[in-house]
């Protein structure tokens, strides 16, 4: 059995899953998580077993693990809750070795975690090595001591926050990387993460020599003068603006040499008065040469963003029978629940693109886009538009408390615009598709996709300035409160406490040091971002409010380093009145549940070579409404599936805590097994010795409400 490989320059660029091995993230840099792989299919899938679990020994509350293994040669290669790689023996689980990024002397900590979904693989010859990031820096292990690689960067490490094309301070800026890299030739590409608050940095893409970490081309996502899109931005936008970052990593077509890059939201999300324009390349899919970061050509989805809906996961390369010939095409899913369809070569799209109106702003200084992009096919995948009709059915009472809870939003389209009276939005920040993507099946021309449909409530609030000084024996805890508001409750709520999403702060006293949360405002950790770029003090301030204390306790925690005054500060502002989301907050009724008629969750197949939906079911179950004899309603999904040339579909991401096999035929569930923990995270398939295996991180956490766990679990089938 052989692996599609390309070989350049005696390195390996991987194309597509092998039958014995999964050597990419989501099985190549096709991202199409397709397995030719078929010793467990339809008629033998009820036979499936636990092989072995692997307990990695940490887990974080907040994080959950999301990595999408790597086997190779026998070896699986995974991420942990706070960032370690582990080497385990794919037949076994036995640990081979285990890296800790804290071992290094590097600022990382153990027991600070985040997200990470992968690791990037790369070899030539006996040179074999592993890439990820740790907060800013990428890192790169020899595969075989599982110690960091000296030659490449300083001393294995190299740090995102250089070569940025503008001056930073390094002690408040923010990036990390969360998704894998993709390595083309000797060069690995890197998009990164970044806070989406106004002051983030840019999301310039980067490569890198492989093997000494050396930079070799910059594409800048927001273009500086005399670049193709400078003028779509106000005319010093490049010296300030942010976002417009490849957070979900990279496709990449290694015959042609082009690495497709999915763009976030420029910054800040909701409201756009600093940046009117239609904002290149933000929102959009960019094609680039992969050995020197020229640009190609790309294809916007969202004009001038006000919603946050980045492209959330890199496109599915694929060949498609279109108008009776076979076409390369990239498969570009969005949160709006849209799939656009384009050529590979020149990104012109297959079925027709209409730029309809759409409605517009009431917001003083806003300037929305008057224009959106539809695509005549393929067919939606997630509902477009929000009315009384949807509010949820599954009682009186959860109807009737819904209804009086959106009384003044304005209801309307994906493109309603965000407003002081608020806006129902659908399918909501985390609706459509995720960063879990789809699964692309070669055979039949079909994608699966997990799709997430619960509306979020959006208002837009005034982001007062707070600028005098205050002195030490003020009030500090009154400081915080100002500062929390600004930069805390669109997550946690003004009330502070939490969603089903972030967690309830409110007796956060009882359950964290005042040292962990320190700590955790200014490195981050999974889904919370890193808040250095607000001063100590401010950081300070914030404690003093989440823990009730006065100000001699604040003295006694810590000494105020700046003198006698601590200086309340924030971005600039003019005489112009700005606004900012007031929390992040789904649409719920009085027990939680989504304010939505059901499906919440579900996995959606879509025929590409038509463009039609050919079936649609359910993902995930709450098991105290079947009992009340509600058809399962589906949940909020967190990971993506595996489709295998078997007839399956491996997928867990329910909130239910289920590893399922679905017939991907019909969508009917086959095999399903319970987690004892969430399993938030793509699974792999891979063979060892004949033996098909079946592999996912369970490691929860993450979402307000679920168990955070440590768990690999590997299955194969009964002997």
């Amino acid at each position: 059995m052989s692996l599609a490989l390309i070989s350049c320059n005696r390195s390996k660029n991987i194309t597509e899953t092998a039958n014995h091995s999964w050597e990419a993230y989501r099985g190549g840099y096709e991202n199409n998580a397709y397995s030719t792989l078929k010793e467990i299919n339809t008629e033998n899938v009820e036979k499936l077993d636990v092989a072995w679990v692997y307990r990695t020994g940490d887990n974080q509350t907040s994080s959950s693990i999301q990595c999408n293994p790597l086997i190779i040669d026998g070896i699986l290669y995974a991420t942990t809750a706070t960032l370690k790689v582990v080497a385990l023996n794919a037949a076994t689980g036995e640990e081979v070795w285990k890296y800790d990024p804290a071992s290094n002397g590097k600022e990382v900590k153990t027991g600070i975690g985040g997200t990470n979904r992968g690791l990037t693989y790369w070899e030539d010859g006996e040179d074999k090595r592993l890439f990820y990031c740790v907060m800013n820096e990428i890192q790169s292990i020899d595969l075989k001591t599982g110690k960091l690689a000296p030659n490449f960067g300083n001393m294995g490490v190299v740090d995102l926050m250089d070569h940025l094309d503008r001056d930073i301070d390094k002690e408040t800026a923010f990036i990390r990387n969360t998704s894998p890299g993709v390595i083309y030739k000797d060069v690995i590409i890197m998009g990164s993460s970044l806070h989406e608050s106004p002051g983030s940095l840019p999301g310039h893409i980067r490569a890198y020599d492989v093997r000494n970490g050396e930079l070799k081309w910059i594409f800048h996502t927001i273009p500086h003068p005399g670049e193709f899109g400078y003028d779509t931005w106000p005319k010093d936008y490049y010296k300030i603006g942010g976002g417009a970052n490849a957070w979900s990593g990279f496709s990449l077509d290694t015959e042609r040499g082009i690495v497709y890059a999915p763009l976030g939201s420029p910054t800040h999300d909701f409201y756009g008065i600093d940046r009117k324009g239609k904002g290149l390349f933000a929102n959009s899919l960019v094609a680039l040469d992969a050995s020197t970061g020229q640009y190609k050509w790309h294809f916007q989805v969202s004009h001038h963003d006000l919603w946050d809906y980045d492209i959330p996961t890199p496109p599915n390369l694929i060949t498609v029978n279109h108008n009776g010939k076979k076409i390369d095409a990239v498969a570009q899913l969005t949160k709006q629940g849209l799939v656009f369809l384009l050529d590979r070569e020149t990104g012109k799209p297959l079925f027709e693109v209409k730029e309809l109106p759409v409605p517009q702003t009431n917001m003083i200084g806003e300037s929305t886009w008057p224009t959106q992009p539809f695509p005549v096919k393929p067919q939606p995948f997630s509902r477009q538009s929000f009315d009384e009709s949807l509010i949820t059915d599954i009682s009186e009472e959860s109807h009737e408390y819904v209804k009086e809870q959106i009384k003044g939003y304005s209801l309307g389209s994906i493109y309603t615009p965000p407003s002081e009276s608020g806006i129902v939005q659908l399918p909501g920040f985390r609706g459509g598709a995720e960063w879990s993507g789809g699964a692309y099946d070669q055979e039949t021309g079909i994608m699966y996709i997990g799709v997430n449909d619960i509306p979020n409530l959006v208002q837009l609030v005034e982001d007062t300035p707070y600028n005098e000084e205050i002195n030490e024996f003020d009030d500090f805890a009154a400081m915080g409160q100002n500062i929390y508001t600004n930069n805390c409750a669109t997550c946690h709520g003004t009330d502070r406490k939490g969603n089903s999403v972030f967690p309830s702060l409110t007796n956060i006293k009882d359950r964290i040091t005042i040292k962990k949360t320190r700590d955790l405002l200014k490195n981050g950790r999974g889904m919370m971002p890193s808040f250095k770029h607000i001063s100590e003090n401010n950081r300070r301030a914030v404690l003093a409010y989440l823990y009730g204390l006065n100000n001699k306790g604040v003295r006694d925690l810590l000494p105020i380093s700046e003198g006698k005054t601590a200086k309340r500060t924030s971005a600039s502002h003019d005489t112009l009145r700005r606004f900012k989301l007031k929390a992040y907050q789904q649409l719920r009724d009085q027990e939680g549940y989504p304010g939505i008629k059901p499906p919440w969750g579900k996995l959606c197949a879509v025929d590409l070579n038509s463009g039609e939906i050919k079936w649609e079911v359910p993902l995930g179950e709450y098991e105290e409404l079947t009992k009340k004899g509600i058809p399962p309603t589906g949940t909020q999904l967190f990971g993506g599936g595996v489709v295998t040339a078997g007839g399956l579909i491996f997928i867990g991401a329910s909130r239910d805590e289920k590893f399922r096999a679905l017939d991907k035929k019909t969508g009917e569930i086959l095999w399903e097994f319970q987690l004892p923990v969430g399993g938030y995270a793509t699974p792999s398939t891979y063979s060892v010795d004949g033996e098909q295996y079946v592999v996912i991180a369970a490691g929860g956490g993450g979402l307000q409400g679920t168990k955070s766990g440590d768990y690999y679990f590997a299955f194969k089938l009964k002997d």
